[in-house]
């Protein structure tokens, strides 16, 4: 600074011109470090010997340190010469390349891009797969919140559906008592009606048997016959002629005698028979008064599971609910079908009927909110249906119905129609419930004509004076057949082809009704009573275009109208001769009919054949 300071002050720089040092030069930190390394070993010769090694390792450790800087920068300056060098280097010489050689190469980098590529696909699909399991389990997750609600819904149903079935236990026995009660009210009056009849027609023929034997009668010309026989033809008398003016009354003129019921009632009989079906009745009433509606109720019932297929339909479809609601409304549709009689005209219908309509409705939800196709509760009306109504139709079929009564029979398949095609619609297989059923009305329909048909025959000279005894005897009991025959024929359709033909045609019309016409003068009342036989036949029989021949049961019947037709052709009657023609073409006789119009050269008839085929 001294020498400085003596020199020009003009001759030195300016600032900016200054030049300030941030390091020092290696050359001067080699010095320092030296004269550092000299000076430290003057000053600390009197420290123990381990500082000593430790200055040792420092000095080391930086003689390393500036070689392997300088080794450095040898390196980077012999590398950037050696890439000048290739660079410029034009005498070094390739190796040839050739398609093949290219193609090769492109073929085994296209190989490891593949195999690059599927590893990656494997990579993404089971990112996927751990993402759609992380969305599972975040929903799982959010809907564990409903988990307590849900357990208590179905603690709940659990807990109706036991106080449900307990209760329904508890008053199954009053709904049998009741049940039977009902069922032996009605069995005791039918009973009433048919050993009536038996007993009335037993007693009138053996009274009409000892009026054609002269040698049983009294010496004053007065039949023999006990108090008993005349107090039961009296009653008959007295009941036939109430009902005569009933028919004056109405206007009804078309009657025949024997084609009523005969199940009038006297009026202490009636009094008695409403006084027992009103008790009856009121012990129905008295039967869930004690319970709550919501486990007595069908359409409460009905609801409390509807809810449980709207919230869970797994649940309630995997407990297979649409099997236990038959079982469960069993015995309150029974409850309901205590009044319910099936032989009255003016009975309820069943699809007119509350549970009918409650099933109906929860069945059409279920097609509605369901998104199974083939959704079980479609079935539950038809095994209703099933185990109740049919079951209850065969006790009516078997114990109380009387086929002779056109009324019970005519209520009785309408309320079997409405059934039979219920049940088609729902289940495609015939239940074991309906061919019971079948079979009752087969069988009850057989004991009618073996017990209840009587024709008896008696000599043309007591028979021939229509106003006589036999005469209306006879004639009551062939209308009664004739109305037992149409009553069987009414079931065309429900049952059995084969089965009609063979009761109707095969029992009742060759067994009774021709011997019967066999046994009648020949004239227009036995035309009339053909004319009616061949009315009740059905016309699906004869519906086929190519039919020139009648069913086989008809033979004898087709065999008696042309013995009649050629009876009265040399009569007084023969216009009825047309009437006869008509009927065998009306049963499609054809070949028959045509044989007697040539033999007795009726050409005017054959219009009546040609009319068939046109």
């Amino acid at each position: 600074m001294k020498r400085n300071s003596d020199e020009d002050p003009e001759s030195e720089p300016d600032d900016h011109e200054k030049r300030i040092p941030f390091t020092r030069k290696p050359q001067a930190l080699k010095q320092r470090m030296a004269e550092e390394t000299t000076s430290r070993h003057e000053d600390v010769s009197e420290e123990s010997q381990e500082d000593e090694n430790q200055d040792i390792w420092e000095q080391q450790q930086m003689k390393k340190a500036l070689k392997i800087v300088e080794g450095r920068d040898v390196d980077v300056s012999h590398s950037s010469e050696s890439q000048t060098v290739r660079k410029f280097d034009t005498s070094i010489s390739f190796p040839p390349v050739n398609l093949e050689i290219i193609k090769k190469q492109l073929n085994t980098r296209l190989t490891l891009i593949q195999d690059t590529h599927r590893s990656h696909l494997r990579e993404y699909e089971k990112y996927m797969q751990d993402v759609k399991s992380s969305k599972s389990t975040i929903q799982n997750l959010e809907s564990s919140s409903n988990q307590a609600l849900n357990y208590k819904f179905y603690k709940s149903m659990k807990a109706y559906v036991e106080n449900l079935i307990d209760c329904l236990n508890e008053k199954m026995i009053s709904i049998q008592e009741i049940e039977s009660s009902m069922h032996a009210l009605l069995l005791k009056q039918a009973m009433t009606f048919l050993k009536r009849r038996q007993d009335e027609l037993k007693h009138e023929s053996a009274y009409l048997q000892q009026l054609s034997c002269r040698d049983e009668t009294s010496t004053n010309g007065s039949l023999a016959t006990d108090e008993k026989t005349q107090w039961i033809l009296g009653k008959i008398e007295s009941r036939r002629t109430q009902r005569r003016q009933a028919r004056v009354l109405s206007g009804n003129c078309n009657h025949q005698e024997g084609t009523s019921s005969d199940d009038e009632l006297s009026s202490a009989e009636v009094i008695d028979f409403r006084k027992s079906q009103g008790d009856i009745l009121q012990d129905h009433k008295k039967v869930f008064e004690d319970v709550h509606d919501d486990f007595c109720s069908i359409q409460n019932i009905l609801l409390k599971f509807q809810q449980w297929r709207e919230k869970f339909p797994d649940s309630y479809y995997e407990a297979f609910i649409s099997l236990c609601i038959p079982k469960l409304l069993n015995p309150l549709i029974r409850v309901q079908l205590i009044d319910w009689n099936p032989l009255k005209l003016d009975s309820i219908g069943l699809k007119q009927m509350p549970w009918f309509t409650c099933i109906e409705e929860f069945v059409d939800h279920s097609v509605e909110d369901s998104k199974r196709e083939d959704s079980s509760d479609k079935k539950i009306l038809s095994a209703v249906i099933n185990k109740t109504i049919i079951p209850r139709l065969t006790d009516f079929v078997e114990f109380i119905w009387d086929p002779l009564s056109t009324s019970q029979t005519t209520s009785l398949i309408m309320h079997c129609r409405v059934i039979f095609e219920e049940h088609s619609t729902c289940e495609n297989e015939v239940s074991k419930s309906k061919q019971d059923l079948l079979k009752s009305i087969v069988s009850r329909m057989k004991k009618a004509v073996e017990d209840d048909v009587f024709i008896p025959l008696y000599p043309k000279s007591a028979v021939e004076n229509k106003t006589s005894p036999h005469s209306k005897f006879q004639e009551r009991r062939f209308w009664s057949g004739l109305k037992l025959f149409r009553n069987i024929l009414l079931w065309n359709g429900l049952l059995p082809d084969d089965d009609l033909q063979e009761l109707g045609l095969g029992k009742l019309l060759n067994r009774y009704l021709i011997i019967a016409l066999l046994n009648a003068v020949p004239g227009p009342d036995v035309v009339r009573k053909c004319n009616q036989v061949a009315t009740c036949l059905p016309e699906k029989w004869f519906k086929n275009s190519t039919m020139r021949t009648s069913i086989p049961h008809l033979e004898n019947f087709i065999q008696f109208l042309l013995q009649l037709a050629h009876k009265l052709s040399r009569s007084e009657f023969r216009d009825e001769v047309k009437e006869i023609i008509l009927i065998l073409v009306k049963i499609k006789a054809l070949n028959q009919a045509d044989s007697f119009i040539e033999e007795y050269h009726l050409d005017h008839l054959k219009s009546l054949i040609k009319g068939v085929f046109e």
